[in-house]
């Protein structure tokens, strides 16, 4: 089974709708490629992510009493006369409860910059999970930007920050947002943070640094020269601003 197949069945893989020979051959595809794991952990993350800003709606106590009240208050109405009027009734009802629904769904709805925030805070902790913070393992700045030539069709700013207390660990190659992406791991105490570097796709040339937490963790992302920056850490606010503002200075 291919990388194309593999796309075709991730949703109902992930859902676990697929029959048991179908789902032994997609984990048997996942084990050899990287990618398809990739895509497989951003749908999860995705899933994740609506769940989490979805909003469960309760009906207001005055919409039932309008509807008790629009009911027929006789009880000598014969059954099928009672069926008659629910049934002329049924539609409006449907109708309403069809447009609050519409109307949450719309405004409650995610956006893009949500989603890939909570995709970047994702790639964070899978790389906490699986022990792989680093593909390449260095402090030397003149090592690590190297190390992502030929690997990415664009030159990562790489800088060690190690006199202001968040010295560079290295890098390695990530993967959300539908593109492959740069991220470089700093360090500040005990305290990990990846630093996810991609370039701009559209809209303004700059924008200030959005602060933002997803899954207990502070996340930063700001657009300068051209390329996107996610800041994702477990430091607290005032600390990853700090390492965030040494970064703009950095580039800038």
């Amino acid at each position: 089974m291919d990388c194309e197949n593999i796309e075709k069945l991730r949703t109902a893989y992930g859902d676990g709708e697929l029959a048991l020979g179908d789902a032994l051959a997609v984990e048997t595809h996942l084990k050899d490629c990287a990618a398809c794991r990739a895509a497989l952990a951003n749908q999860a993350a995705l899933s994740a992510a609506i769940k989490h800003h979805a909003e469960v709606f309760e009906a207001p106590t005055h919409l039932e009493h309008r509807i008790r009240a629009a009911l027929p208050q006789s009880t000598n109405l014969k059954p099928n006369k009672q069926a008659r009027a629910w049934r002329l009734f049924a539609p409006a009802l449907g109708a309403a409860v069809a447009l609050v629904l519409t109307v949450g769904f719309f405004v409650r709805q995610p956006t893009a910059d949500d989603l890939l925030a909570d995709e970047a805070v994702s790639s964070h902790v899978r790389s906490l999970l699986t022990d792989r913070t680093t593909d390449v393992l260095s402090s030397d700045q003149h090592t690590v930007k190297p190390w992502f030539a030929g690997k990415l069709d664009f030159s990562p700013p790489v800088h060690d920050l190690a006199g202001e207390g968040f010295p560079l660990v290295g890098g390695r190659l990530d993967y959300f947002g539908h593109r492959s992406v740069a991220a470089l791991v700093y360090q500040h105490r005990q305290h990990v943070i990846n630093l996810f570097v991609a370039p701009a796709k559209g809209g303004p040339a700059q924008s200030a640094p959005d602060a933002s937490s997803s899954q207990g963790y502070q996340l930063v992302s700001w657009r300068a020269g051209g390329m996107d920056y996610w800041a994702v850490s477990d430091l607290n606010n005032a600390e990853l601003a700090q390492f965030v503002a040494l970064v703009r200075k950095s580039v800038n």
